[in-house]
């Protein structure tokens, strides 16, 4: 049997979140769950300052795309590409192009058999390790579990600044 890969659908801008929700009910369904694993509209969080008050929102990271976690068959390619809102899936013509490892890691989407387990949480502090900040030390301000990072507070041009560092680049410190 084939390996599940993840492919993107190009949508109707706005249509995002109708598109996942159709292609989950006609999974559900037609009982395609074990050929089209998951479906989702990559969002991230943005501070905005808006009249003079900071406030934090969900933007979606792609508008106009659908990233989806499926076996590519006859059945999957026709049910994601007759969705109501779904103009085709990005690739060459009307072949899908899966994305690649490197290009879903940057994506912070990570494969489910690497869960790590780690000894630090919010307000300990850290050394980083590798990476662009190595030797710099902080406190975590939030662990990300499903990108597998965490943001620390490092001194920049005499600034706190937020940055986020995998999982792997940093140790507690005693």
């Amino acid at each position: 049997m084939a390996e599940a890969q993840w492919y993107v659908a190009h949508t109707y801008s706005g249509y995002e979140n109708k598109v996942k929700a159709n292609i989950d009910k006609t999974v559900e369904n037609r009982h395609l769950e074990d050929q089209i694993l998951e479906v989702r509209v990559p969002m991230q969080d943005v501070v905005e300052l808006k009249n003079g008050t900071k406030k934090s929102v969900s933007k979606k990271m792609f508008p106009g795309y659908v990233l989806i976690n499926m076996i590519m068959n006859d059945d999957t390619w026709y049910v994601v590409r007759n969705t109501r809102g779904v103009t085709g899936f990005v690739g060459p013509g009307s072949k899908p192009v899966p994305l690649t490892d490197v290009e879903m890691r940057s994506l912070g989407i990570r494969d489910n058999n690497a869960d790590i387990e780690v000894d630090f949480a919010e307000g300990d502090t850290v050394s980083v390790i590798g990476g662009v900040w190595k030797d710099t030390v902080g406190v975590i301000q939030s662990v990300n579990i499903s990108k597998q990072t965490v943001k620390i507070n490092v001194e920049l041009f005499g600034r706190e600044t937020p940055v986020e560092i995998d999982f792997m680049d940093v140790e507690k410190m005693n």
